[in-house]
This record gives C-alpha cells, sequence and structure tokens, in this order.
C-alpha cells in the first residue's frame, strides 16, 4: 500500500499574496515539524496549484485513523503557538477533512497529484467505494504512480473552533488522490477514470484539481533532532 498508515489529514487554503512569503516561512520552517513529530503522525507532503483552487494543498498521514481523534493531537491543535495563531487567521477558503485511506494501489508517489472531490450520494456509499477500488489501478496509465481514496469523517471533518477561517470543511467528501509523473499524466488518468463521473459511481464531482509538489517530511527525517 504506497500510502503509509490508515489515516489522513488533509487541508487546502488560499493566502493572500502579501502574506503569502511568511504563510510559507511558517509552513516550512514551523508547522510540518510540528505536525509529523506528533505521535502516530507518518508523514508530511505540501502542494501548489498547477490548476485548482485553493493555491495550496497539504497532505498528513497517520498510523491509524484514531491518531486523528486522540488527546495528543487535539492538545496540539487547541495550542497553536503564536505564530500559528497569526498565519492561520490569514487562512481564506479552507477545506479540512480527517478521512480514513480505504483505497490504496500502485506503488510510491510522484511529483505531480490529481486530487477529485467527491459527495457520495445518500445510501449508496458501498456502490461507489466498489465502483472507485476498480478504477483507481494504475498499472495500465502511463505516468501514473498510485491512485488512493480517502474518505472523510463527517464528525471531525468539520471547523475546529466557533469562528474559525474554515469556509468550506468537506465534511463528508471523499478525495480521490492521484499521484503522477507530471500534470500532464494526471488530467490523461482523470479522464480515463473518471470522466463518467457522477451518475455511474452514485456521487457528485465537486471540484478537480492538479498540484505540483513542493516538498515532504518523514518522522524519520526528524528523529535526530
Amino acid at each position: 500500500m504506497p500510502l503509509a498508515g490508515k489515516g489522513m489529514l488533509l487541508t487546502s487554503m488560499d493566502i493572500d499574496p502579501s502574506d503569502e512569503a511568511e504563510f510559507n516561512r511558517w509552513y516550512d520552517r514551523e508547522h510540518l515539524l510540528e505536525r509529523v513529530a506528533i505521535d502516530g503522525f507518518l508523514e508530511a507532503r505540501r502542494y501548489v496549484a498547477h490548476a485548482g483552487s485553493p493555491k495550496y494543498l497539504c497532505l498528513y498521514s497517520t498510523a491509524t485513523f484514531e491518531v486523528l481523534d486522540s488527546p495528543t493531537y487535539r492538545t496540539v491543535l487547541m495550542n497553536p503557538t503564536d505564530w500559528s495563531k497569526t498565519t492561520l487567521a490569514r487562512f481564506k477558503n479552507m477545506i479540512r477533512a480527517i478521512a480514513r485511506i480505504t483505497v490504496s494501489r500502485g506503488q510510491g508517489r510522484g511529483a505531480a497529484l490529481g486530487i477529485v472531490r467527491l459527495r457520495p450520494h445518500a445510501g449508496d456509499k458501498d456502490k461507489l467505494r466498489t465502483a472507485l477500488r476498480d478504477r483507481l489501478d494504475p498499472e495500465k496509465l502511463d505516468g501514473i504512480i498510485s491512485m488512493h481514496l480517502i474518505e472523510s469523517d463527517p464528525a471531525l471533518s468539520r471547523p475546529i473552533s466557533d469562528d474559525p477561517p474554515v469556509s468550506d470543511p468537506g465534511s463528508g467528501d471523499w478525495f480521490v488522490l492521484i499521484d503522477a509523473t507530471d500534470v500532464r499524466a494526471v488530467s490523461a488518468a482523470i479522464t480515463d477514470r473518471l470522466g463518467d463521473a457522477p451518475a455511474p459511481m452514485a456521487a457528485e464531482t465537486i471540484s478537480t484539481g492538479i498540484y505540483k509538489l513542493m516538498w515532504d517530511l518523514a518522522k524519520s527525517d526528524i528523529r535526530s533532532s
């Protein structure tokens, strides 16, 4: 299974250009390190949009889904640093999804990532999952490394405070992730495997996007620090 662990936190947001340099500095110098250091977190990956919105995307993998509702994670979440408080208040159009990794096929990860956001029809989740498991096979797709499905938990994928900068937490939505060698391969894969959605897959397609990897951080990278 190419994705590490069983749980994933997906966050995506826009930021004003005037705040962008400080935003990236915070992510690169504090936030990813802080999150990956939490017990049960395995790795994090940062992306910037090639085509799609919001502009920035981050994926955090965890050993189990339960890590994302653990006392340790919640303590960190509810006690942000001063730098975090300032930066989080500047987020716009944020998506926050706490999800289970339910399908992960292929080997490894790529420099480009496709993301398709789906909203399952009521009562059809099993049907949708089965359809996607069949379709998310990268073997015959040139340039596609691996393909994945993550399913948001509606209760946990919600604003983390009474007045958050979260306009759309993605509660209950599912996300197809497509790891590829380049952005052109992503577009072809989405058309080939998901182009006739939503009717055959019992879901509404909310959005699609293509992102380029900025950098990643694994637990093993910080053990000696």
